[in-house]
């Protein structure tokens, strides 16, 4: 057991220690070049408990200590480290909010004194493919995450971790109706399935609104990087079911990897292919534009940054950006530093690569500064 979730400053130029886990940037896997990861969530509370909405701070502090020790003891088939998220510094609570390892509500907190809300998250430690949510909007939210699209494999271990978690606590559950969720909309099997994918093409295409109503036709929910509420910046959409009750795990697992996701998938890629066909100059321009921002730009957002950083992978994808091959040891141009990027780009980690907290005009300057020092000579000039 670790009480601790390091994230430490990083030594100079030296980014390995803020690289480790985020499983959902290594780009591994199936389907890599559309699919960032696949997540499974189930929503959990315990029985003769009050829900969030309506407990105390003593309820919650109360659930916070039952559930962290059953956590700890449940001998999970991982390394666990441990984060009381009220005692926490707010730097490293967003850093886990960009990381995708708790949500932005998570971070907040709840009542009149949001930062002393009893409320934590255990953590599989290096490779963050397991964190487990206590006092969130639920008791518990378990939640998986694989590389690629390898929702089978998310589900088998939320499903391992929720047994084990089950053969100690009292969950609350219904014959009729299954998990009691505080959230009628989880309410039955509980259970968030869903992928982070990368769709450039179709939003250049102007296909990406019919993928959205196609999905809200089948019960399922598009929405942006951070998940609800949040806007899919960098061509970034998160695509999950939104029907828990009167549908099993095995249907909704079966109908998201086996039939919606490889036909989305499959749409991307066409849509890439129609504009190397079809509009390839106008392409070539909007990527090359994009690696010139990255490798030029004095000031830059996180949007700008994010979008930017979109159409080189595009371009890095489909051949229109050809990586330097270095003359020396070093980094090189792949999908996996392009990820990686995406998350040292944002506020928290930004601040961390820096060393210290800078206001919103100089973290334009410091990602500027950090995305040219890490992209500039890494593609062959065209």
């Amino acid at each position: 057991m670790n009480d601790d979730v390091p994230f430490p400053a990083p030594n100079e130029g030296d980014l390995s220690a803020l690289e480790r886990g985020a499983e959902w940037l290594k780009g591994e896997g199936e389907s890599t070049d559309v699919v960032f990861s696949s997540r499974v969530r189930l929503a959990r509370n315990l029985a003769n408990t009050r829900f969030a909405i309506k407990a105390t701070k003593a309820d919650r502090q109360q659930t916070l200590d039952t559930c962290r020790d059953c956590i700890m003891k449940a001998g999970l088939d991982v390394s666990l480290a441990w984060a009381d998220l009220h005692t926490m510094n707010p730097l490293d609570r967003s850093m886990l909010v960009e990381r995708h390892l708790i949500s932005k509500p998570h971070s907040k907190g709840r009542g009149t004194n949001q930062a002393d809300d009893p409320r934590g998250v255990a953590l599989s430690a290096p490779d963050e493919r397991l964190a487990i949510m206590v006092n969130e909007e639920d008791h518990l939210r378990i939640q998986c995450i694989r590389s690629g699209l390898a929702l089978s494999q998310a589900w088998r271990d939320a499903d391992t971790v929720d047994d084990k978690l089950e053969a100690q606590l009292d969950y609350a559950f219904s014959p009729r109706l299954g998990y009691l969720t505080a959230c009628p909309t989880n309410v039955g099997t509980g259970l968030r399935m869903g992928v982070m994918l990368h769709l450039p093409g179709l939003r250049l295409t102007g296909e990406i609104e019919k993928v959205k109503r196609a999905a809200d036709g089948m019960s399922l929910v598009v929405r942006g990087f951070y998940g609800e509420g949040s806007e899919a910046v960098g061509d970034l959409f998160q695509i999950s079911n939104q029907t828990t009750l009167g549908r099993s795990e095995g249907e909704v697992l079966r109908m998201l990897e086996l039939e919606i996701i490889p036909k989305v998938v499959e749409y991307e890629r066409v849509s890439r292919r129609e504009l190397l066909a079809k509009r390839r100059v106008g392409l070539e321009d909007q990527v090359w534009r994009a690696w010139g921002e990255l490798t030029h730009a004095r000031l830059l957002t996180t949007d700008e940054a994010m979008r930017a950083l979109s159409l080189v992978q595009l371009g890095v994808v489909t051949g229109l950006i050809r990586p330097r091959t270095p003359s020396a040891p070093g980094p090189t141009l792949t999908a996996r530093l392009l990820h990686m990027l995406l998350l040292f780009i944002q506020p928290a980690h930004l601040q961390r690569v820096v060393g210290r907290e800078i206001n919103q005009e100089q973290r334009r300057v410091a990602r500027a500064t950090f995305l040219r020092s890490r992209l500039m000579g890494l593609a062959e000039d065209r």
